[in-house]
């Protein structure tokens, strides 16, 4: 069982060095990811794959197995070099000993009920702060693949994860206790824009008090340990938020995240199992009052 699933593990790190851009492969994501690759005029140099079994189903002769899978790419791009890492979760069933199915399992999708916002507009008790942006990237980078026991952990994670680096960074919380309010996370309460995605980008686009950022038009303009915001259907709810860790050799963001956990990945999403031809994005500079 675990040699066919190291084999499968070895034909995807073969794909992914392979100079072909072979559709007829067994992994569509790869192919994806490639082809994003060439159009940035860079390739992916090595590539490593470390499973680890998580738990096992067995139902006569049948075995579910459910197991993650360590992706390292280290991508070469003109005379840069970088390294991007993902997590993926993987499901596997085997009969009678052959492996029968190998699947992503599809993070799931954020669909938090939401109460309205209240309109950030009280301009006479604005907080005074400054923004880390050293401190929310380093923050970014230690937890991108694990969980800070000080917050809680979400099954959709993404947005309390760039959340906690936003306030690691320096951003003040505000508007405790009521959840329609500001932003925060206090004894295992939080406010929507907190954790939940869509409020997020709502809050970074109104907010004139505490955390405050301004919509810029193109990505280039981003700097690092700013949001970005998907919207991957293209139907005006956003899904996912990532935060910027570092720029390409075209200054073009890489970007971490949680739910996929994943660190220095092209900010587009083009690979994603959740990307669609209506994605549309919104980005957010930290303004501060340094």
């Amino acid at each position: 069982m675990r040699s066919q699933l190291q084999q499968r593990l070895e034909e995807r790190v073969h794909q992914c060095v392979s100079q072909k851009i072979d559709r007829g492969k067994r992994c569509p994501k790869v192919t994806r990811k490639k082809e994003s690759l060439l159009k940035r005029s860079a390739e992916i140099i090595k590539a490593k794959a470390t499973g680890t079994i998580n738990e096992l189903k067995e139902n006569e002769d049948l075995i579910d197995v459910l197991y993650e899978v360590h992706l390292q790419y280290l991508i070469k791009q003109k005379n840069f070099i970088y390294l991007e890492e993902e997590i993926e979760q993987r499901k596997s069933q085997f009969f009678k000993g052959t492996l029968v199915e190998d699947e992503e399992i599809v993070p799931l999708k954020d669909t938090s009920i939401e109460q309205p916002l209240i309109r950030y507009e009280d301009e006479n008790n604005r907080f005074s702060y400054q923004y880390n942006r050293l401190k929310a990237v380093q923050y970014a980078e230690r937890w991108w693949n694990d969980y800070n026991s000080a917050y809680k952990k979400f099954d959709v994670d993404c947005t309390n994860y760039i959340s906690q680096c936003l306030h690691a960074g320096g951003g003040p919380m505000w508007g405790q206790p009521n959840r329609s309010r500001g932003w925060w996370m206090r004894n295992n309460n939080w406010s929507y824009s907190w954790a939940v995605a869509h409020s997020l980008r709502s809050y970074l686009g109104s907010s004139n008090k505490g955390l405050r950022a301004k919509e810029v038009s193109s990505p280039e303009e981003l700097l690092l340990g700013d949001v970005i915001c998907y919207d991957f259907q293209g139907d005006g709810r956003f899904d996912h938020n990532t935060i910027v860790t570092g720029k390409d050799a075209n200054n073009m963001p890489l970007v971490n995240a949680h739910t996929t956990n994943s660190r220095m990945r092209y900010w587009a999403y083009e690979d994603s199992t959740a990307y669609t031809e209506n994605i549309k994005y919104k980005f957010f500079t930290i303004i501060d009052d340094s």
